[in-house]
């Protein structure tokens, strides 16, 4: 089965809200109908937009707001993951291996949350590797992170590598959990290219798995994947599935003016 679905919350909803707009802003009273359009309160949505505004999520644009921060990180993010940037690979892996074992708590989950924005696997404590496929300056923030905690060293393993990326992630429960959530995407669609507004809700929260989904790729080397990798499918299947479901919402703001 996919990943267990996050419950909606006010902060959720207007996360995901604007992380799927572009430019990232709206008025505060379609972010507030939006709020309603999943059952939160009008006076949550507000208590929200209050405390992410204070933790530097949301920042005040004219008569709304619009990200900030590490949400508006994160939208990029997201774009990147539909059409992951990728080079071609010679074979190497590039491994970081941490300088210094005795680190605060903070610094090792920063190092844990850059590795992870990374792709890189943990090999053991304090060795992370991964294919030398992606660009260096992908995520320049989280290289920084790496680049402060670690020595980086290239090689390649003296055994089979796909082997050793099987043994790294786990790519047969990524695809299974790709494969179902194409198959509700084809479940929601007519219901969304129908323009029935009655799907935006289950439709809204389908679409968030799918992000995290693509965000949760391994991005690796076509060599190293199992076959029949759903990874393209599921990206294409996306594509018409967000097109027509920002029709329907696009048109129910529209009637919110």
């Amino acid at each position: 089965m996919p990943q267990s679905r996050k419950e909606l919350t006010a902060r959720s909803v207007l996360a995901s809200t604007l992380l799927g707009m572009q430019p990232p802003r709206l008025p505060t009273r379609l972010l507030v109908s939006s709020g309603c359009l999943f059952g939160i309160a009008e006076g949550a949505t507000r208590v929200a937009i209050s405390r992410m505004v204070a933790a530097g999520e949301l920042e005040p644009d004219g008569d709304g707001y619009r990200l900030a921060g590490a949400l508006l990180a994160r939208q990029a993010r997201q774009e990147a993951s539909r059409r992951p940037p990728a080079r071609r690979w010679t074979g190497d892996w590039r491994i970081a291996v941490v300088r210094s074992e005795r680190r605060p708590a903070g610094a090792r989950a920063e190092l844990r949350e850059a590795m992870r924005r990374l792709h890189l696997a943990e090999r053991r404590d304090g060795v992370w590797l991964r294919p030398d496929n992606l660009p260096d300056d992908r995520v320049p923030d989280a290289l920084a992170v790496v680049d402060a905690q670690c020595e980086w060293l290239r090689g390649r393993p003296d055994g089979d590598a796909t082997t050793l990326a099987a043994s790294l992630w786990d790519l047969d429960g990524w695809a299974r959990d790709a494969e179902a959530l194409r198959a509700e995407m084809a479940d929601h669609l007519p219901v969304l290219e129908a323009g029935g507004t009655e799907g935006l809700a289950p439709g809204f929260v389908l679409d968030a798995a799918v992000v995290r989904h693509l965000l949760a790729d391994p991005l690796l080397p076509g060599a190293l994947l199992p076959a029949r990798w759903p990874g393209g499918d599921l990206r294409h299947d996306f594509e018409r599935y967000d097109r027509a479901y920002k029709d329907v919402w696009r048109a129910w703001f529209r009637a919110q003016r």
